[in-house]
């Protein structure tokens, strides 16, 4: 039953795909039946049993929504507000039903504090979801099948109750741990037994993690028969995860002291992911084709812990991936593309690995580039990555969508009769020069975008079909465009896990171990040991710069996955820790020089505005209206240069390519135009130093009366007092 293949296959399927992707088949979910009516026999046959492990898959699997944040919907890289609480978007995103973390006008308290915990509906609640969990592991542990089936779905109902507790303890530190089926009868006890107290953060720490070794004894390292079990978890994912939470209670979010003997424990268990793993990270593919390309693949060797999807248009399977519309420019039918911020576009390496000169960010780090950076010319000259997580105004960004019965609809004509050819040419026009120099009045943009005026846009994940001749969407002009995706999220990639391990290797004195994971990461995008891979070579010697290289690592390698508001959180990077004091005298920090920020000799990201790119013509060509025809370098009859194709042409200048062809039409007719994203120019980044570990809304207080109140928030079972409740003692 648990006979290994020769690849560890840990890509979990969210739901079927079999008949629409060949070579990769999740029949065990097609099966998945509705078992809310069963009897405890269910649990002595095999398949029945499985049936209810299988149901746990469908619930439980990360979620690629994109348009929140909780424990349902997953933050995926969409601008949700963890996101738009960090780098990667700009906009305070509160409004009168929304919330943010980052608005100095709108401070959280616990009546509107996000629910992540308890949940009105009691069927999608956490602690729903962790009933059935517990219903599955008692159900199978009191059925007649032998040993080895117990243990083989054992695994995954541990595996998935872990990473139900882990998705809440890393918001509220520690929380009720329920580890049986509570019985929603008064009885005897009175209803004592429902009413269950908070557990420490370390007592919680240490529940996820025997879950997850027990998960690790039980599965396997690869499923036998893949075409019926493609997808399951195995003992790599299980190892991973409980890496990640070690990782999670070493960091100083709940480290204050720098314990190293949490980081060591941290190292150990990332070291033996890694191990278990045992992954290759593949070749580097032309200008990082290949590091593009695993995200639209079923096969990629970069997937441990990952939600499939397909694209059936109806029924109780269908279940698509959103994001590949939801990036795509509004000219090619998509829902009209992500705007990046003017931060995450200056931060991300030079050709040579090395930071921008301009760089504000990460001071530690050395900028001695042999590539000097001008803003202007922004594309020119950068790491492989970048080109593949932006697209700009000249590069090809291709797919297989039939443009031409539509371009009557366009507010511009454009010349793409399919998106095999399609150019993005996103620079943007005036009407007059207060608009031009307003950074929050816009104009209109070329090739049949109009008002959309994005100019950069996010482009890490796209299904390209110049890497890509199968994609995994399907493109319906008249009705979904591209949102029919069926490509899949990993929510654990094996760059993380090598992260994961090297920021514990630096937290355990294992320097070189850690820059050994580092020079992995960057050989794999094509950088070479003839410069060290880009890095500093003093990391090894130099514990505060290795971490700081590391978590820059990490924001660049993990950009738009929903991972950037997890570091920050972890690393406490909008104030650096300052404030905890106040909320408690033994909050402050006493390891990391008493300020994170300060250690990593990183810019705190509070006090701090984000702000946006915009490409325009230049001052020569004037203004025009805001109406069809009006492009002013069409006016003038500005030939553009042949857009980039990045299969081909290189990204080093070198006289005559593409690329510099490219930046001589940016010097003569475009300009870069600084847009206003934050909303109120007086409003800066405000992140309070109370939301790094949020307090429970009132209705959870309200249900369980033996809760206390995390530090910092208000209790609503003492009348609004302060909490009580302090994550960080053991």
């Amino acid at each position: 039953m648990m006979k290994k293949i020769n690849r560890s296959c840990v890509i979990v399927a969210f739901l079927s795909t079999v008949g629409l992707i060949s070579g990769c088949s999740t029949d065990f979910l097609e099966e998945k039946q509705n078992y809310g009516n069963y009897t405890d026999e269910i649990y002595n046959d095999y398949e029945g049993a499985l049936g209810r492990v299988n149901y746990l898959y469908s619930q439980l699997l990360p979620y690629n929504d994109g348009s929140t944040s909780n424990f349902t919907w997953h933050s995926t890289g969409s601008a949700d507000p963890w996101s738009q609480s960090t780098e990667e978007y700009g906009g305070f995103y509160a409004t009168s039903t929304e919330f943010s973390f980052v608005d100095p006008t709108a401070i959280l308290t616990n009546a509107n504090v996000p629910d992540y915990i308890y949940g009105e509906n009691k069927n999608i609640s956490p602690y729903g979801r962790i009933r059935e969990c517990n219903l599955v592991k008692e159900g199978i542990e009191a059925g007649t099948l032998p040993d080895e089936e117990k243990k083989e779905l054992l695994g995954q109902v541990y595996f998935f109750r872990a990473w139900c507790y882990y998705r809440l303890v890393k918001l509220y530190g520690g929380i009720p741990i329920i580890d049986y089926v509570q019985n929603p009868m008064v009885g005897e006890s009175g209803g004592l037994d429902l009413v269950v107290p908070r557990s420490t953060t370390k007592e919680c720490i240490d529940f996820i993690c025997k879950d997850l070794q027990l998960a690790v004894d039980y599965l396997p390292e690869g499923w036998d028969t893949p075409a019926t079990n493609y997808g399951r978890i195995t003992k790599g994912a299980a190892k991973a995860l409980e890496g990640r939470t070690r990782l999670l209670y070493a960091s100083p979010l709940f480290n204050r002291a720098d314990d190293q003997d949490r980081w060591n424990l941290a190292y150990e268990v990332n070291k033996a992911a890694k191990e278990q793993l045992a992954y290759s990270l593949g070749s580097v593919g032309t200008n990082a084709s290949a590091w593009a390309n695993m995200f639209s693949s079923y096969q990629s060797s970069e997937a441990v812990f990952a939600a499939l999807y397909n694209n059936i248009e109806t029924g109780d399977y269908a279940k698509w991936n959103g994001w590949e519309n939801s990036i795509r420019p509004v000219n090619i039918y998509g829902g009209g593309g992500k705007n990046t911020t003017t931060q995450m576009i200056d931060l991300f390496p030079m050709a040579d690995g090395k930071l921008p000169s301009t760089s504000t960010t990460y001071t530690k780090l050395s900028r001695s580039s042999d590539y000097p950076y001008d803003p202007e010319l922004f594309f020119v000259n950068r790491d492989p990555r970048f080109y593949r997580t932006f697209a700009f105004p000249g590069v090809r960004w291709t797919s297989n969508a039939d443009l031409s019965a539509g371009n009557s609809d366009q507010p511009l004509v454009y010349p793409y009769a399919s998106g095999v050819n399609y150019e993005l040419w996103s620079y943007s026009w005036y009407p007059d020069a207060d608009t031009k120099n307003a950074d929050n009045l816009t104009g209109w943009t070329a090739d049949g975008l109009g008002d959309n005026t994005k100019s950069v846009y996010v482009r890490k994940r796209t299904d390209d079909y110049d890497i890509n001749k199968s994609p995994l969407y399907n493109f319906e002009y008249s009705t979904n465009k591209y949102k029919r995706s069926a490509a899949p999220f990993m929510e654990i990639r094996y760059a993380e896990v090598l992260l994961n391990f090297a920021e514990s290797a630096c937290g355990a004195g294992k320097l070189d171990e850690a820059v050994q994971a580092l020079q992995e990461i960057r050989e794999r995008v094509g950088y070479t040991v003839d410069n060290n891979y880009g890095l500093d070579s003093d990391l090894g010697s130099d514990r505060a710069k290795l971490f700081s290289a590391i978590l820059y690592e990490r924001q660049i390698e993990l950009a738009y996955e929903g991972k950037r508001f997890e570091d920050m959180r972890r690393w406490m990077l909008w104030d650096g820790g300052e404030g905890q004091s106040t909320l408690n005298s033994t909050w402050a920090l006493t390891g990391f020089d008493g300020n994170t920020c300060t250690y990593l000799e990183v810019q705190p990201l509070n006090g701090t505005r984000r702000t946006g790119v915009e490409l325009r013509v230049a001052d020569n060509y004037g203004y025009a209206a805001k109406a069809n025809d009006k492009d002013p370098l069409k006016t003038a009859s500005v030939t553009r240069p042949a857009a980039l194709n990045l299969m081909t042409d290189v990204t080093t200048t070198g006289g005559t390519n593409a690329i510099d062809k490219l930046a001589d039409f940016y010097r003569n007719s475009l300009k870069r135009k600084t847009t206003r994203l934050d909303g109120d120019p007086t409003y800066t980044i405000t992140f309070q130093p109370k939301y790094y570990i949020i307090g429970f809304k009132t209705n959870m207080q309200y249900n369980n009366t033996q809760l206390k109140q995390t530090i910092g928030w208000e209790d609503y079972m003492n009348g609004g007092a302060p909490g009580t409740f302090d994550p960080l003692a053991e």
